[in-house]
């Protein structure tokens, strides 16, 4: 998209499809574009960096495969007249199942709503905008996030469509790891990558020590670390919460003692051991500790690699419902742990979720993002997040 937009033809460029959509996999890739001369830009589009192979070339429409780092990846674009946009951004938007509903309910009202507008007839009274697309069936705007037919239209006709968390919402990263244990930035590094996020605050959350393989700290390593952000604090604009990533055991207890853990800002407890037997009743004894805070990653699962462990989330939601507790969203884009659906049944349990990135360099503080798109999948709003806050404290009450 950047380099469309370095074309001087082209006025406008969205993506559609499960990316616009934010899904936490995405297929082929497809962008909409507007513009001066439609053929000008096909032909700038086919020629982009990295591109293996032309499929197919018009004057409106053109696909390409490109080469990314492990794979290709096909990418359609279309340029459209300015008086259609809208209809052809909401109809290669999608999802399928939102579509279909929607364009049931025009036909019921005497309309048709396809990719070139909303006809009354062969009168085409709406179409520029997704706006003007919604409005003639009697909607409000819906946010691509939330198209997936479970329940967003019913929500929409009632005037209840949530004010959806948004990136600039997002005062603070709750979940990085240093050189301390096995991230790559130092201290220094996080908190001033952090204030280019205009970030108030992040959290350290190095491993404990049972966690060798990832390089856990000891408590005397992490004393150290936590001396060392008390001096940084001093002369620091973002302010650095002192944190750790505890281990859960399998008998439940955590890694660090009580009075290890009561000297920190905030305590992440998480599973990365015994993923064959069922670690619900693990996780709750890790909620019902006074000095846990946050579960990270509470599936446990890895999108690329591995199902999450057996776990039963509706348990851990009700007992972090009664301890105060936070759950995690992980941002870390092959975790986005806790998923969308369960993210809904949390919001509707009163439970309340972090954005950590999970990041082990300062820059993958920027997956935030994928947090983001996946909080509003969720149905999150601003104040069901705890780092929308300007400043965190624990327990929260």
């Amino acid at each position: 998209m950047k380099y469309l937009k370095s074309n001087q033809d082209v006025e406008q460029v969205i993506p559609a499809g499960s990316l616009r959509r934010m899904k936490e996999t995405v297929g082929d890739i497809d962008i909409l574009a507007t513009g001066i001369d439609g053929k000008k830009i096909i032909d700038h589009f086919i020629v982009y960096p990295n591109t293996e192979r032309v499929i197919a070339s018009g004057d409106t429409k053109a696909s390409i495969l490109v080469r990314t780092d492990r794979e290709t990846r096909q990418i359609d674009l279309r340029i459209l007249p300015q008086e259609s946009f809208g209809a052809a951004l909401q109809y290669f938007t999608g999802s399928k199942e939102h579509n279909i509903k929607l364009r049931r309910i025009a036909r019921e009202k005497g309309l048709k709503i396809n990719e070139y507008g909303v006809f009354q007839g062969k009168n085409r009274i709406a179409g520029r905008t997704e706006e003007e697309v919604y409005k003639a069936v009697g909607l409000p705007y819906i946010p691509p996030e939330l198209r997936e037919d479970r329940g967003e239209i019913e929500v929409g006709y009632k005037g209840e469509i949530p004010k959806l968390i948004d990136i600039a919402d997002i005062k603070g990263d709750l979940h990085v790891h240093s050189n301390y244990s096995d991230g790559a930035s130092t201290l220094q590094e996080i908190a001033e990558f952090a204030k280019s996020l205009n970030y108030k605050y992040v959290a350290i959350c190095d491993h404990s020590k049972s966690v060798n393989y990832a390089g856990g700290l000891s408590e005397e390593k992490l004393r150290r670390q936590m001396i060392e952000i008390e001096r940084l604090n001093t002369d620091q604009e973002v302010k650095i919460l002192r944190g750790t990533e505890v281990d859960i055991l399998k008998n439940g207890d955590l890694d660090f003692p009580d009075e290890v853990l009561e000297e920190l800002d905030l305590v992440v407890a998480a599973v990365h051991t015994g993923f064959k037997q069922d670690v619900t009743d693990r996780i709750i004894k890790a909620i019902e500790n006074p000095n846990v805070d946050i579960i990270a990653h509470p599936s446990g699962r890895l999108i690329s690699r591995r199902e999450g462990y057996k776990v039963d989330l509706e348990a851990v939601i009700k007992r972090a419902k009664k301890y105060n507790k936070i759950l995690e969203l992980n941002a870390y884009p092959d975790r986005l742990d806790l998923d969308d659906k369960n993210l809904r049944r949390t919001k509707e349990s009163g439970v309340r979720v972090s954005i950590g990135t999970d990041a082990h360099t300062a820059t993958e503080m920027r997956w935030m993002r994928y947090g983001v798109g996946t909080a509003r999948r969720g149905w999150l709003e601003r104040n069901d997040v705890i780092n929308t806050l300007d400043e965190v404290i624990f327990p929260q009450s």
